[in-house]
């Protein structure tokens, strides 16, 4: 509609520039680009000047990915109309989309000169700091860039101009990057500091950064002692009061005789001194009638834990690390972040403590009377809390691993009794609030996964149940992120994706989230078969990453818009950090994981090992698919035989670019093997679960399809050759391909069946999953595709020398010689994959029928209630029915490509 209005407008007046970008905009949106820009095109070269077109262009070159147009635009409006403010304003915004930073801090200056106010000139001073922090060398930057921007700056300070807050940012920044920090020092704490006001305490912190990167101890530790006094509960002050302790003790610094100890007042230089400081805040606290700081309380903690890393025998000054944490727990153990506060503290106590310290703690924990099932409950919600902190306490000590599997079932249990127990003081809670016993089910459905890692009697029973458990807590709180991401982990550690899709989906992830738990989605899509889900999620990633760059832009001419220049390289880094993802560079390859840096849960063997083989198979991929496409760029190109101009620039180029990819590949593979097997030497246990999901690099290997993918592209060089040489001289290289025909048989057979076996199988009364076999089936589907892009390339070099080589027998009458061995060889090739598909297809219809057949609704579940059994049956449900979707999808290609090897004559 909005076409059809356009074009009645244009009708009547066909100069109405804005009507024909109106018109671009619709078309663009509709998908004819082409017409779109043509007709944007004839407006822009008119260079028009009326704010309409111009905004209406604007959008439009936005929504077609070039800014770099916009720049053109605004150029010609400027010099049309060189006096008009908003124009030079669009100009320098349309610079800053596309990081033209010179041609900023000219706009800037130019804009500044036709209207002198204080943004347009620091617009040009911030350009000059972002030519410094883009420029490749340092030195550039350092004796040309930042002096220039310090001397503009300077220049309005002597004048007295600095108006505004950002201004004073700014300089601060400047000088902080020419490592001028006494200078900084200066500013900040003369009468330019007093602008410092829209963030709390912004002078104090940027004093004391100065301080530290001065190593001035004193000043760091008596400014750290007087803003403790002011908010004893300023977390961010204590490290830096503990650091200058310590760093003044080593440099046995001590006090002038006379006057004061320094520029911010008395300094605390000894152990004694700083004891007595933290303690007094404590008593403090300890006197109050309103509710205590934590502060004071946990910095007593972090200095013994510092004294005890020194060896420092005054750690004793400070008292029993048992006992300091029994009193925090009784003051703030109903705090959510309690769990959190002490956690990080265990290590204080000695491994005879734990039991006696959780024992002391259950003390402080006011429960009710003991019901029939022996357990007693808390009465109320800061009771329940404080049972919650114990139990999660108990956990991080260890205490919940170090039981036997009758002693976790008990624990599961009691666990479970108190979430369902907890439920009635969130009865009234809204669907986007969480339950107040969420942990509890979270804990036991931990408890469920190490009985299922650490005991395969009990496998597949514990992840049902856990499955089940997690479900239920789902239904109490629909919101909860935590049973979202352990139930997706699990379905795709069971190979079941069909349930992952709509759990992500109700995540609502936004943003950079997209990149740190996207992954999880991305990873599995694939290798569990399910295609459609896997393009959805990887086209999903994509718009995020590449609109990422358009965002980004736009919050760069926001803080230049509100003065928040030292957000501008922020965000520049986030952008450059996003375009390094690993996930963004594995996504366009199908190849969809990323490295998971769970703090406290991955070791740093871990991360390294997963990095690296994250890398290896990220090759591997790029390699095949960078091969797969240059193997359709030769089959395009007619055969020019003795052509020096196809020899310099035509075939003879892409034939070598062929060589080199696959000599990579062979030493990437190669590079492959050595580091699965050096991973298998060191790590000999598999990531633990809450770490990356294992690469599929090791099960590509050991199932042969890199390998058997490798020789059928090695392949398409020797039939280069054999189009080069003709069939009647090439006897020897005919019969290589043959046997090449006829090895990548061979390893397509293996790879089949290693996909052998029941994928979901029910034995007595237990239901067992068997996913690394839906891997080996895609990992089968793969290679089989490579080989019949490869069979497809063959086919076409073969058939034109197969009909020269009829043209030849007509001349000669000779219709009775036998046919060269790579034309049967060929043939033989294409009856055999069609042999090896109709295997794939029945094994799969097999596979369907026997899930099928499983019913799942008679599983009796011993000792659960009808509402958990009903929750299990469910996470079955879904595991059974993502199954069959992913043999489905499989199948359906698999019958695609056996119709194609059909057509594959020559």
């Amino acid at each position: 509609m909005a076409i059809q209005q356009a074009d009645k407008l244009l009708k009547k007046h066909k100069d109405l520039h804005c009507a024909k970008v109106l018109k671009a905009i619709g078309l663009q949106r509709t998908g004819k680009q082409d017409e779109a820009f043509t007709l944007a095109q004839e407006v822009a070269t008119l260079e028009p000047t009326d704010d309409n077109s111009l905004q209406a262009l604007t959008i439009l070159y936005r929504e077609m990915h070039r800014p770099e147009l916009v720049t053109k635009l605004y150029e010609a409006a400027v010099k049309k109309v060189p006096l008009s403010e908003e124009y030079h304003s669009h100009l320098f915004m349309a610079y800053a989309r596309v990081g033209e930073y010179k041609k900023m801090q000219q706009a800037g200056m130019a804009l500044y000169k036709i209207v002198p106010k204080n943004p347009y000139y620091f617009w040009s001073v911030m350009s000059l700091v972002m030519q410094a922090i883009s420029a490749q060398d340092e030195k550039l930057a350092q004796t040309m860039f930042l002096p220039l921007a310090e001397r503009m700056v300077e220049k309005m300070v002597k004048e007295e101009k600095i108006e505004a807050e950002a201004e004073v940012q700014l300089y601060f920044m400047i000088l902080e990057r020419l490592g001028k920090c006494v200078e900084a020092l200066n500013v900040i704490r003369g009468p330019l500091g007093e602008k410092l006001t829209s963030e709390l305490q912004s002078r104090e912190n940027k004093c004391m950064m100065l301080y530290q990167r001065l190593q001035r101890w004193p000043e760091c530790n008596a400014l750290a002692h007087k803003l403790l006094l002011k908010n004893p509960d300023d977390w961010q002050f204590y490290p830096c009061y503990f650091d200058s302790l310590f760093h003044l003790m080593d440099q046995a610094w001590s006090p002038p005789e006379e006057g004061e100890h320094c520029s911010e007042g008395s300094v605390h230089h000894t152990v004694a001194e700083v004891v007595r400081f933290v303690e007094e805040r404590i008593k403090g606290e300890d006197g109050k009638e309103s509710r205590s700081l934590r502060g004071p309380y946990l910095a007593r903690m972090e200095l013994m834990h510092r004294l005890r890393e020194r060896g420092c025998p005054e750690e004793s000054l400070l008292g029993d690390p048992l006992e300091l944490m029994v009193q925090f727990f009784k003051k703030f153990g109903d705090k959510p972040c309690c769990i959190t506060d002490l956690k990080i503290y265990l290590h204080l106590l000695s491994p005879e403590q734990h039991v006696q310290f959780v024992n002391r703690l259950s003390e402080a924990v006011p429960l009710g009377e003991q019901g029939e099932d022996g357990f007693a409950f808390p009465e109320d919600t800061k009771a329940l809390q404080r049972h919650l902190c114990v139990c999660q306490l108990s956990r991080a000590l260890g205490l919940h691993h170090s039981l036997n599997v009758d002693g976790k079932l008990l624990l599961i249990t009691e666990l479970k009794a108190h979430y369902r127990h907890g439920l009635k003081f969130g009865a009234t809670a809204l669907k986007t609030e969480l339950q107040f016993s969420d942990m509890y089910c979270l804990m036991a459905a931990h408890v469920y996964v190490d009985l299922w890692t650490d005991t395969g009697e009990f496998l597949f029973a514990m992840v049902w149940q856990c499955l089940g458990l997690l479900q239920e807590g789902l239904s109490h709180s629909p919101s909860n992120a935590q049973f979202k991401l352990l139930l997706l982990l699990l379905y795709c550690h069971l190979g079941a994706f069909e349930p992952v899709v709509d759990l992500y989906s109700s995540l609502d992830a936004k943003h950079i989230q997209h990149d740190t738990i996207g992954f999880l989605l991305t990873r599995y899509a694939e290798s569990l078969g399910q295609f459609a889900a896997a393009s959805q999620s990887c086209n999903f990633s994509l718009r995020f990453f590449h609109s990422n760059q358009k965002d980004t832009s736009e919050y760069i001419i926001q803080a230049y818009k509100y003065g928040a220049f030292e957000k501008i390289p922020e965000f520049i880094a986030l952008r450059n950090r996003l375009n390094q993802s690993l996930h963004f560079a594995q996504v366009p390859c199908s190849v969809w994981r990323r490295v998971m840096t769970s703090p406290g849960i991955l070791t740093d063997e871990h991360r390294r090992r997963s990095l690296e083989e994250e890398c290896v198979w990220l090759r591997i991929r790029s390699l095949t698919l960078r091969l797969l496409a240059s193997l359709a760029a030769l089959g395009h190109t007619p055969s020019q035989h003795n052509s020096e101009i196809t020899n310099e620039n035509g075939v003879g180029d892409k034939t070598s670019v062929h060589s080199s990819l696959l000599s990579l590949l062979h030493q990437t593979l190669q590079n492959a093997a050595l580091t699965a097997e050096k991973h298998a030497q060191v790590c000999k246990q598999t990531y633990p679960f809450l770490g990356p999901p294992p690469t599929r690099l090791a099960l590509a290997l050991s199932s042969g399809s890199c390998q058997c993918q490798a020789a059928a592209l090695q392949l398409s060089v020797h039939l280069q050759e054999l189009e080069t040489a003709g069939l009647d001289e090439s006897s020897e290289l005919q019969n290589q391909i043959c046997n090449g025909f006829k090895s990548l048989v061979v390893q397509l057979q293996e790879i089949l069946n290693k996909c052998k076996g029941d994928l979901l199988e029910m034995k007595e009364t237990k239901l067992k999953t068997q996913p690394t076999l839906l891997e080996n089936l895609v990992f089968f589907v793969e290679t089989a595709c490579v080989v019949f892009w490869v069979a497809s390339y063959c086919g076409k070099i073969l058939r034109p020398l197969k009909s020269s080589l009829q043209k030849k027998k007509k001349k000669k009458k000779d219709a009775n010689t036998a046919l060269p061995a790579v034309l049967c060889g060929f043939q033989e090739l294409t009856g055999s994959l069609q042999d090896l598909l109709a295997q794939a297809v029945e094994h799969i219809k097999g596979q369907e029928t026997s899930i099928t057949a499983l019913k799942l609704a008679t599983l009796t579940l011993e000792g659960h209630t009808q509402e958990e059994e009903a929750f299990t049956k469910a996470a079955m449900d879904k595991v059974q029915s993502s199954y069959l979707r992913s043999l489905q999808e499989v199948g359906d290609l698999l019958k695609k490509r056996a119709e194609t090897i059909k057509n594959l004559k020559i």
